[in-house]
């Protein structure tokens, strides 16, 4: 059994990641309902939530049924990120996570994400200012390092563990690569694999099917994965990998009704929490994904982007199930 701090998150377990206008409560929910084990917040500005700043705050929303789930949070200064980490324990997660890993210029080039992996020490510092703050167990995720040719993470690993995070994650690339080119597994390996780390290391990156995610489970022998973009319109990835490493045997995809019982879901919880127009609104980025394949889903899609009744796109994907089913038994 993993175990982070005291809390247990399963044989091996299946990491969300927190992904910018994406992981949010109804993406959550959908996910935490087919399979995911542990979750993580959108990151959340340190600023942001000092001057409590209405967008950050609304991050912290958290529901008992995600449990357990981190409050992921990012910044450059250290006492900032101190104020933001006893924020975030007040909302009440199990995890306090630090963002070391968000390679997007606006967090990176500000010192702050993969741009502090430049100032080792700092990260050190910071990380250890965090765990004092806190009585929750604290959490990191990053990247390799900045570019090829500053990648410690054996190093960091060990600084991190050495000021009292309970686990990392390591995403396989260097924030140069963005999200470019083959997540390189064998440094996360390293690290897992290194005589001195004992806290779970969970592996990052490029997983978006069961038989991947078995042959890194094997080969790099991490403690679990994190799966981020895979999950973007696939929530069932969670199960499928999970019934593919106790069984060996591909789960069935989900069917049309399958899809579209889902979207119903994350809609109506999105509506939920933002209210008909923002919920509505911040659905808009998803439609695609879950009918990703469809043959002439455009016009669909058109409706399901600019219509502003729930009701109305509720029709919408009832006329997708009357319309597609046959097509889409032959996709």
């Amino acid at each position: 059994m993993v175990k982070i701090g005291n809390i247990e998150v399963g044989e091996f377990p299946l990491l969300l990641a927190p992904m910018e206008d994406v992981s949010d409560p109804p993406f959550r929910a959908v996910c935490k309902e087919n399979g995911a084990d542990l979750m993580y917040t959108e990151f959340i500005s340190a600023e942001g939530l000092i001057r409590d700043a209405a967008k950050s705050v609304q991050k912290l929303d958290i529901y008992d049924y995600e449990r357990p789930i981190g409050i992921q949070i990012f910044g450059d200064k250290i006492e900032s990120m101190r104020e933001a980490a006893t924020i975030a324990e007040a909302a009440q997660p199990e995890l306090v996570d630090i963002n070391y890993g968000c390679p997007v210029k606006k967090v990176a080039c500000k010192g702050a994400g993969a741009g502090i992996l430049l100032d080792i020490p700092k990260m050190q510092k910071m990380t250890e200012e965090i765990v004092k703050q806190v009585q929750l167990p604290v959490t990191v995720k990053t990247r390799l390092g900045w570019d090829d040719s500053t990648i410690r993470i054996v190093e960091v690993a060990k600084r991190l563990q050495d000021v009292g995070i309970q686990a990392l994650t390591i995403h396989g690339r260097t924030r140069q690569q963005m999200y470019k080119g083959e997540a390189d597994w064998t440094k996360i390996a390293e690290v897992k694999n290194h005589p001195d780390i004992h806290i779970p290391i969970f592996g990052n990156g490029d997983i978006d099917s069961p038989e991947k995610a078995l042959e890194y489970k094997n080969k790099y022998e991490v403690d679990g994965i994190m799966i981020g973009r895979a999950a973007i319109g696939y929530p069932w990835i969670f199960n499928e990998i999970k019934h593919f490493l106790e069984t060996g045997k591909k789960l069935e995809e989900p069917t049309l009704n399958d899809r579209i019982e889902v979207t119903k879901k994350h809609l109506d919880f999105s509506v939920q929490w933002k209210g008909e127009k923002q919920g509505l609104f911040e659905m808009r980025r998803h439609y695609t994904n879950y009918f990703r394949g469809l043959p002439n889903f455009k016009p669909y899609r058109m409706k399901l982007v600019t219509l502003d009744s729930h009701a109305e796109i509720v029709e919408v994907l009832q006329e997708i199930k009357e319309n597609f089913q046959e097509v889409y038994a032959a996709v």
